[in-house]
């Protein structure tokens, strides 16, 4: 039952904070800036979390989680980890704590993704999770990652983003990419390492 509401949480309040991205400051609704906000990995990695909590959430009120959910379900927490260890480390001493932890940032920066480590580490060892499969955890920074180069330096310059997160800072992205793939594969082994405990 615990399993259950923590997922159940997890998913509800993630979509309560992406609802909330297409509140404008002025008090209206803009379809515009909450589509627009899937640029970022912050949200696509809380969002791809809470489809697997929600699934998780599912497959426990029909009797068990099927091990591909359960995977997909490691896959988000990594992700979200990612967005974490972002925030606390790279982004933050940047932008600013306060910014980035403030209104619905303080779940989708910090409170939901430890949410999912608790959940995943230490509530859903429905399976075994080997140190090959937990390198699937580096996947959705691998994604990511290639498509915000495409979009940020190799495409076409009509359509392209401005670079929000400052990885092609004095043309330095190659560095930049390279570590958030050991950063990631760094996360994959820490929740390899947790789940062991």
């Amino acid at each position: 039952m615990l399993v259950f509401v923590l997922n159940f949480i997890l998913f509800a309040v993630t979509v309560w904070a992406y609802v909330g991205c297409f509140r404008t400051p002025e008090g209206g609704w803009s379809v515009r800036q909450g589509l627009g906000a899937l640029r970022f990995f912050t949200l696509l990695s809380n969002l791809f979390c809470a489809l697997a909590a929600l699934l998780t959430a599912v497959g426990i009120l029909l009797g068990g989680v099927s091990h591909g959910v359960w995977l997909m379900k490691y896959i988000g927490t990594a992700a979200v980890t990612v967005t974490l260890l972002t925030v606390l480390f790279f982004l933050g001493p940047n932008v600013g704590y306060k910014a980035l932890l403030s209104g619905r940032d303080l779940y989708l920066h910090l409170l939901g993704p430890l949410l999912a480590i608790v959940s995943f580490c230490f509530a859903e060892r429905f399976y075994p999770l080997s140190f090959s499969a937990s390198l699937l955890g580096v996947l959705p920074v691998i994604l990511y990652g290639s498509f915000y180069l495409y979009k940020v330096v190799l495409g076409p310059e009509k359509g392209r983003w401005e670079d929000f997160y400052g990885y092609n800072k004095d043309g330095k992205w190659p560095i930049a990419f390279a570590a958030m793939v050991l950063g990631a594969l760094a996360v994959c082994a820490a929740l390899w390492g947790l789940c062991r405990l």
